[in-house]
């Protein structure tokens, strides 16, 4: 296939380029050349995707079997791109996120739950952020009527990471000593390697189809004990995990998803957050690895800086506790005494 991917040089983006590469597309990127290097064989050309003079004169006298966007935030921007190209390519294929759903987090939703409520051409301060992307997916396939593909994943991990959630995990343990682990073991998770979307969406597009799947991963593949675990495997790292309560990390302002990644608690308004359906995805040949696979992987990318640095940013607010914060919190975890069963649960790993 010829295909135009708009960014590509950053994890999930990048993750494409490299599957297409394997396979022998013919693969040319837009981008501002600053998130990250170029991967060797792609037809590189640089601009703005804001810029309309950039997107036309990308667009002049070229023609692909499709494009793919793994970085529209911003319905205008996205249906700027579209208009740009809806001559230009034969399918649209747009990554969006299971956050485009009105009912997730608090519900396990599946492509029959509605979307939140935003035009094509809604400006990003007209609704909550989480509402842009559904706005972004009406601009596709608006403007690429039956022939616009959707994907929305859920969390994504892999190597080359840039939000930091799992690096961050891997670098605090890989310190060793004692770490913090929210809430209990067993607390079931969903996870989906970048790769594998990577695949997904190419397969998808070699098949010409269209549409919408969900592409969280599979349901309770697993735990956040069988990740911490794995994180300790992959660096083998000397560390003790060590359970702490839910309501007391909340008490000591320690903050589920941005402090503590990947911790969503026990509350009814994020009780959907690991529960999706990718039953359409995986009925369609999504293929999903291991989680341990996927975690020593990330752990072999950070060791030998093949990728960029995470950012250890979701929007501007920083992800994972500092040390200083992390070591205080502990502190009065371990100050507080044998008050019950779950007051004290340290998990020598390793």
């Amino acid at each position: 296939m010829k295909i135009l991917v708009i960014g590509g040089t950053v994890f999930l983006g990048r993750a494409l380029v490299d599957e297409a590469l394997r396979r022998g597309d013919e693969v040319t990127l837009f981008n501002r050349g600053r998130s990250g290097p170029t991967p060797s064989g792609v037809e590189a050309v640089q601009g703005d995707r804001e810029d309309e003079a950039a997107l036309h004169a990308l667009a002049e006298g070229r023609t692909w079997d499709c494009v793919i966007d793994t970085c529209g935030f911003e319905p205008r921007t996205v249906q700027r791109s579209v208009r740009a190209l809806a001559g230009h390519a034969g399918a649209y294929a747009f990554v969006s996120s299971v956050h485009a759903y009105a009912d997730w987090p608090a519900q396990g939703v599946d492509e029959t739950f509605p979307r939140h409520t935003c035009a094509p051409d809604t400006a990003p301060d007209d609704v909550p952020y989480n509402a842009l992307k559904a706005g972004c997916e009406r601009a596709v396939e608006d403007g690429f009527p039956g022939r616009a593909l959707v994907v929305n994943p859920g969390i994504i991990v892999g190597p080359g990471e840039n939000v930091g959630r799992l690096p961050w995990w891997l670098e605090t343990i890989a310190r060793g000593g004692r770490v913090l682990a929210p809430g209990t073991p067993d607390r079931a998770l969903q996870l989906i390697d970048a790769r594998d979307i990577a695949a997904f969406v190419l397969d998808r597009l070699a098949e010409g189809d269209t549409g919408r799947y969900l592409a969280t991963g599979v349901r309770a593949n697993t735990t956040m004990g069988e990740l911490l675990r794995a994180c300790v495997d992959a660096t083998g790292a000397d560390t003790e995990l060590v359970w702490a309560d839910e309501q007391f990390l909340r008490a000591h302002d320690v903050a589920p998803w941005t402090d503590m990644p990947l911790w969503a608690p026990d509350v009814p308004e994020v009780s959907g957050t690991w529960t999706a359906s990718s039953a359409k995805a995986l009925a369609a040949g999504l293929r999903c690895r291991p989680v341990a696979e996927t975690v020593a992987d990330t752990w072999r990318a950070l060791d030998d800086g093949g990728h960029p640095r995470p950012k250890y940013l979701q929007g501007r607010i920083p992800v994972g506790l500092d040390k200083d914060k992390h070591d205080a919190v502990l502190a009065a975890w371990d100050a507080r005494g044998s008050q019950g069963p779950a007051s004290r649960t340290g998990e020598r790993a390793g």
